[in-house]
């Protein structure tokens, strides 16, 4: 066809010319277009052309002004339909090249015209009016008009495989819907193994066969995460899913991702290519369910009382279309047409000891392809029949099922340790509690994954074992359990009742309190000279508790005596910093004497370094190996070690170079500390903290600061040399910066993060001591 359309000057035709120059050459103007020619005619072409008697009966439409004609290269020159027949329709020519002398519509230019020379070629553009566009739109059938809804759509990625939502906020997800905030929607999925072709079913189910969702004929599969469109026809939120069985790091959160996914929608296409339906499909079914009810209908009810959506989003689970393609077997129930389809799905599930309680409906669809393509309008017809049921799960707006996919997102997410999978089920209960474990134990927390966010604590339904080093124990008060209630009480240095001063002198007279709320103190450690009975013999109940990663432990040692000794010495600072040094030395050395391990040799009778022979002036200080006790200079004794053989550990402390090379020799029983000893050494730690806090002040003992903190911190604080920054303001640490301890917490802060005051009870001090900023906003006592 050669026809030719003057221009103006900015590409808008404005006569349209015969195509067919069968009389006029091609110049003159189109007044007839004829549908069976597949031409525009003038005047004297569309006479002379159809005065043939088999040609009289075509059928001709008058052009009317702003026509514009369709694309030459769908309809084919010869009459064949190529593009038409792959998109169901006559496409509206675009543009006319000038070069070719042939019309185009936007997707033929793109073929024809995208490169080699051809894309150079002039082209003149068309302009449909608005009159004509209405008028194509009123001779359209439904069918075409439906296509024609479909035809922007586009499909974006909602969730990638680390399981990461990819749209931003509500108003982000319904822009790319591209549909109204008050549009009431519903939600349909499709499930199956990799390279079944669930992106092909999708794209041919809803959307007439248009690539929304990317296929390939590639081995890797070509939908990674979720992706997701808008179908304006069925006014349905259709979501593309990767494909089980395929190659994948994060197949737990993948599998994971996919029961979100099920638990959004209305409705579950799983699709399948097997010739016979296999085990995996109902297995995946029936774990599923079981998932859904145990973890999910809790959390979607919780959605929606949180965010007061009118819309339930879980009276029941989706409904379930079985699509199976099969070759060269017959469909389920063919060689039974009395038995349905669905009867014996149900007593596969049986049989598989899977039951699909969560499900609303289960329907299966067959179609037997014996030449492709795929025949799915029997699928199109049930899906389209199962959204008009509104009778378990009604539509809602695109707001509510972001909200829902989002708080589903927030709940369960995190890494799933391999080590914690139990792969004899599709969707074990791993995937949705939390991966907590006792240290204790070792049994597992079965909340829900990310409780800790709201408030909830651990918990396991398997009692706990008692562990030496966690010390898991919880005493609580016996005489008011004999009265029904359940009070716990800990060990601490001194009474509430007691002044900081009188119950620190009552502390070294008569040991450690048990102190209950309403009954007072029921125990004394050292409350008589001899005979004293256990607190667990006589006054308290013991019992195990577990103990999780990142929790304080339970009967952790809360005397902080040397602690409290060091807080309130520093008003005697300034008086003892006027000591002279001679008397210091002499006090000193007969104070170490006093309170030294029995095994440490006196400081009257060292007179040189064990090691180098230097004899000690009077200005020297001596120092003792922990583990021989002999007396060294600082340079032979300057390493550090435990010596957990000596009582001293696991804190490093000072060796001499040989013990220290000789950390491997074991001690004769003979020379293991005693009961005695033992309490020689906690002294001594408590006196080494009291002779540092003062040298530290005075400058009299050589001994660094930082030993006199680590000696007399209470059990449960952070060492000072692993606080670099504030804990809360993260503020580096440095000389002009400094660290205090939180006495709730227990960890390290500077002073305008810390500078609140309350007593603590739980941890010993019942008189107002530094607590931190978040420690102070906690209910209740600490």
């Amino acid at each position: 066809m050669s026809a030719h359309t003057q221009t103006a000057e900015k590409g808008q035709n404005t006569m349209l010319l015969c195509q067919e120059s069968y009389v006029c050459s091609g110049t003159d103007e189109a007044i007839f277009e004829c549908d069976e020619c597949k031409s525009l005619q003038c005047q004297r072409c569309e006479e002379e052309l159809h005065q043939p008697e088999r040609l009289r009966n075509h059928e001709r439409t008058r052009i009317r002004p702003g026509h514009v004609p369709y694309c030459d290269s769908c309809k084919g020159a010869n009459g064949n339909i190529m593009h038409a027949s792959m998109t169901g329709s006559r496409q509206i020519a675009a543009v006319r090249c000038q070069v070719c002398k042939i019309n185009l519509c936007v997707e033929c230019q793109k073929r024809t015209h995208a490169g080699g020379n051809k894309r150079k070629h002039p082209v003149t553009v068309y302009h449909a009016g608005k009159a004509q566009e209405q008028e194509e739109e009123e001779g359209m059938d439904e069918e075409t008009k439906r296509r024609k809804m479909t035809e922007k759509v586009v499909s974006f990625l909602l969730v990638d495989e680390t399981e990461e939502i990819q749209v931003r906020n509500e108003e982000d997800f319904i822009k790319k819907l591209d549909c109204s905030p008050d549009q009431h929607l519903k939600v349909v999925s499709i499930f199956g193994n990799t390279g079944d072709g669930k992106s092909h079913t999708l794209n041919h189910t809803f959307f007439y066969g248009r690539e929304v969702f990317k296929t390939s004929p590639a081995q890797e599969s070509c939908t990674v995460g979720v992706w997701a469109a808008y179908d304006p026809v069925r006014r349905v939120v259709v979501i593309d899913t990767e494909g089980l069985l395929g190659a994948t790091v994060n197949l737990s959160q993948r599998t994971r991702l996919l029961l979100k996914v099920l638990a959004i929608s209305d409705l579950v296409i799983y699709r399948t290519r097997a010739d016979r339906l296999h085990n995996d499909l109902f297995k995946f079914l029936g774990d599923a369910s079981e998932a859904y009810l145990k973890h999910f209908t809790k959390e979607l009810k919780a959605t929606t009382a949180r965010c007061g959506l009118d819309v339930p989003l879980s009276t029941l689970g989706p409904g379930v279309i079985i699509f199976h393609e099969t070759v060269y077997t017959k469909l389920l129930g063919s060689d039974h047409p009395s038995e349905v389809p669905e009867k014996l799905i149900q007593d596969r599930f049986r049989k598989l000891s899977c039951f699909p309680e969560a499900f609303s409906s289960i329907h299966y669809k067959g179609t037997r392809t014996y030449n492709p393509p795929t025949d799915f309008s029997g699928l199109r017809r049930a899906v389209e029949q199962q959204l008009e049921n509104n009778t378990t799960r009604s539509p809602r707006q695109p707001g509510v099922i972001y909200k829902a996919l989002k708080a589903l997102s927030d709940r369960f997410s995190g890494e799933i340790p391999d080590d914690q999978m139990a792969h004899s089920s599709f969707f074990p209960d791993e995937y949705f509690t939390c991966s907590s474990v006792c240290l204790s134990c070792g049994c597992g927390c079965k909340k829900s994954m990310n409780h800790a966010k709201e408030g909830v604590p651990h918990e396991s339904k398997s009692r706990c074992r008692y562990s030496h080093q966690y010390d898991n124990r919880v005493y609580t008060c016996k005489a008011c359990y004999e009265r029904g209630m359940e009070v716990s009480v800990v060990p601490k240095t001194s009474a509430s009742t007691d002044s900081p001063w009188l119950g620190l002198a009552k502390y070294a007279w008569s040991g450690y309190v048990i102190e209950c709320p309403n009954c007072g103190v029921v125990y004394r450690s050292r409350q008589y000279w001899f005979g004293n009975q256990d607190p667990v013999n006589t006054v308290v109940r013991t019992e195990i508790e577990h103990v999780w990663p990142g929790t304080d432990g339970f009967l952790k040692d809360n005397n902080n005596a040397a602690q409290r000794l060091l807080d309130g010495m520093n008003f005697m600072a300034q008086s003892v910093s006027e000591l002279s040094l001679g008397p210091t030395k002499a006090v000193t050395s007969w104070l170490t004497d006093q309170i030294a391990p029995a095994y440490w040799r006196p400081n009257s009778q060292i007179l040189s370094c064990k090691k180098c022979n230097t004899p000690f002036k009077d200005n020297d200080t001596k120092h003792h190996c922990r583990a021989c006790g002999e007396g060294f200079c600082d340079g032979c004794s300057s390493k550090t070690r435990p010596v957990p053989e000596r009582g001293w550990g696991p804190a490093p402390v000072r060796v001499c170079d040989n013990c220290y090379d000789n950390r491997g020799i074991q001690l004769d029983v003979a020379e293991l500390p005693s009961d005695e000893e033992g309490g020689t050494l906690i002294a001594r730690k408590v006196g080494e903290a009291v002779q540092n806090t003062l040298g530290a002040v005075v400058t009299a003992m050589d001994i660094p600061l930082g030993l006199v903190k680590d000696a007399a911190r209470p059990a449960y604080w952070v060492p000072d040399h692993e606080i670099l920054h504030c804990h809360n303001c993260r503020k580096e640490f440095s000389i002009k910066l400094s660290k205090h301890h939180c006495r709730a917490c227990g960890q390290g802060f500077c002073d305008e993060c810390s500078h609140d005051r309350r007593a603590v009870p739980s941890r010993g001090w019942d008189h107002p001591v530094r607590v931190c900023f978040n420690c102070n906003k906690k209910p209740g006592d600490l």
